[in-house]
């Protein structure tokens, strides 16, 4: 009675666990599956991300990927307009005071000499601990040379207006450190560098009407 009693428990739990086992093999199939669809979505978000650009039915190939630049050309690109906003335009001021004294405007400002003086003597876009240049203690003399007013005549795009004339002679004394770290390091230590840059400050008064151009005859 006891043997049979044992085969009959062992009859019923190999039943049981026959009846278990593919259903746990079904859920570790889902799983992996799950998985790897969740992965393959990944993969495709990746890939047609802007970072990437490979997305949208075409490729760019290498140029396709983020390649890094410099923060010197950033630079440069926010000091160009930076100059044409500020500096490279010509004003255009009101008629000028009969039988006053005429007046230019102010001198260049110090951050119109440094711009003048690093277009002419730049120490930016040098290599850390390989090439680099400081300018240090720098002192700043202006002196006007020349202070004129044309007479009156058309312009083009403006209408009648006198060119007023102001130029201006600006000497820069400077300390320039040059370090060089290859192939020989060594640094170049410069107290008395010295620097002039003309400035012209020229700009335009309206004036009312003019005699109108006549072709001369040849």
């Amino acid at each position: 009675m006891t043997s049979s009693n044992c085969r009959r428990t062992h009859e019923t739990s190999n039943a049981t666990h026959d009846s278990i086992s593919p259903k746990r093999t079904c859920v570790g199939q889902h799983r992996i599956l799950g998985r790897i669809a969740l992965g393959t979505l990944a993969l495709m978000a990746i890939s047609t991300t802007g970072c990437f650009g490979t997305g949208g039915g075409f490729n760019l190939g290498f140029l396709g990927y983020p390649i890094p630049v410099s923060p010197y050309y950033q630079h440069k690109q926010e000091e160009k307009f930076w100059k044409h906003e500020r500096y490279e335009r010509v004003p255009i001021l009101a008629p000028t005071t009969s039988g006053g004294t005429v007046k230019a405007l102010d001198p260049p400002s110090d951050d119109e000499v440094i711009h003048a003086l690093e277009t002419a003597r730049p120490v930016q876009g040098g290599i850390p601990l390989i090439y680099e240049k400081q300018r240090n203690n720098v002192r700043i003399i202006k002196e006007k040379i020349a202070d004129y007013i044309d007479p009156p005549r058309f312009y083009p795009l403006i209408g009648p207006a006198q060119l007023h004339h102001a130029h201006y002679k600006c000497t820069i004394y400077f300390d320039e450190k040059t370090t060089v770290g290859y192939p020989v390091p060594h640094t170049l230590h410069d107290r008395e560098a010295i620097e002039v840059v003309y400035i012209d400050h020229n700009h335009f008064h309206m004036v009312g009407d003019v005699e109108p151009y006549t072709t001369p005859n040849l």
